[in-house]
């Protein structure tokens, strides 16, 4: 006889078990996406994309007590709503409630509808729901349900050791440096650093490179990644690694298990909205909401003398 498949019994329920929910953190961990484990365990991707968040945000993945009433509508029902609702540019709540309920079978009110879609996140106008944007499919939607979850594990952080530094032309504060980051070849990172520290202390040294920012062009030269510092408006220090880092070594956080952007988006703000968490404690080590930048088994980063820092 052969064994069942665990996740052919997940049926589409109110409530996710705690096995449901440490599933879909076990396929996030192996790497897959949010749609791949919604197509393997057959669960909406926003039930995936919450669980998920969860996790990031405190390690959980039990269910929390619910607050406030209980839906009215199945998961399978609140599915087929979504889908209808994506689907059809239809003039009014009455309107999609009616083809709703041709669509799943289910007797429930245009008030049940509204607080329904409310609380899956729809807005607006209803004929509205599946117009695109800028070109742009109603999966969107999904999208930027998942760019809401920005935490650090966002940012490509890797040990970086400066190969060369010059001192950009006609500048007076501009360095054009080589970085070995454990790639084939290194990159190029243009930062205003050259007021702050001599190229002697500069040269041949470890850092910290954030390397997922989107490469941009500053005084003629496309800059590929930027030196994380400790700073203020009078001080910089570049944040050193941990003994025994060694190029291309990935800076972690504890609680914060998620896989950097290929690339961040500019018009996201990620870094923008992850930055202004980013400090030295009164040790000068490097911290993100109570979490060190640590290389794993090596040790932690650190500012040399700046404390209760901003880093940038």
């Amino acid at each position: 006889m052969q064994t069942p498949n665990p996740c052919d019994k997940m049926g589409r329920r109110e409530e996710l078990s705690d096995f449901q929910r440490g599933t879909v953190v076990g396929c996030h961990m192996c790497k897959k996406s949010v749609r791949e484990i919604s197509a393997l365990l057959n669960l909406p991707r926003s039930t995936v994309s919450a669980v998920i968040l969860k996790w990031k945000r405190g390690g959980i993945t039990t269910a929390l007590p619910r607050s406030g009433r209980p839906h009215k509508l199945k998961e399978e029902d609140r599915q087929v709503l979504e889908k209808v609702a994506l689907g059809n540019c239809l003039p009014s709540v009455e309107a999609l409630t009616s083809e709703f309920q041709t669509a799943s079978g289910a007797s429930v009110s245009s008030r049940t509808v509204r607080r329904e879609l409310r609380e899956m996140g729809f807005r607006g106008r209803v004929s509205t729901y599946n117009k695109p944007v800028g070109g742009e499919k109603a999966e969107t939607k999904q999208a930027d349900k998942d760019e809401a979850m920005v935490d650090v594990s966002r940012l490509d952080l890797r040990v970086g050791r400066i190969i060369t530094t010059q001192q950009l032309p006609e500048t007076d504060g501009v360095y054009v440096q080589q970085v070995d980051v454990g790639e084939a070849a290194p990159r190029t990172v243009v930062g205003e650093l050259a007021r702050h520290i001599p190229v002697d202390q500069i040269q041949n040294r470890l850092a910290v490179l954030l390397c997922n920012l989107k490469p941009v062009k500053m005084r003629g030269v496309v800059s590929q990644a930027m030196v994380m510092c400790a700073s203020s408006p009078d001080r910089v220090e570049i944040l050193d690694p941990p003994s025994g880092a060694v190029p291309g070594d990935r800076v972690t956080f504890q609680g914060f298990p998620g896989e950097p952007d290929k690339e961040l988006n500019p018009k996201r703000k990620v870094w923008e909205q992850i930055q202004q968490d980013l400090r030295t404690d009164g040790q000068c080590v490097a911290f993100y909401k109570g979490a060190a930048f640590e290389v794993v088994g090596k040790g932690v980063c650190k500012a040399q003398t700046m404390s209760d820092t901003e880093i940038k």
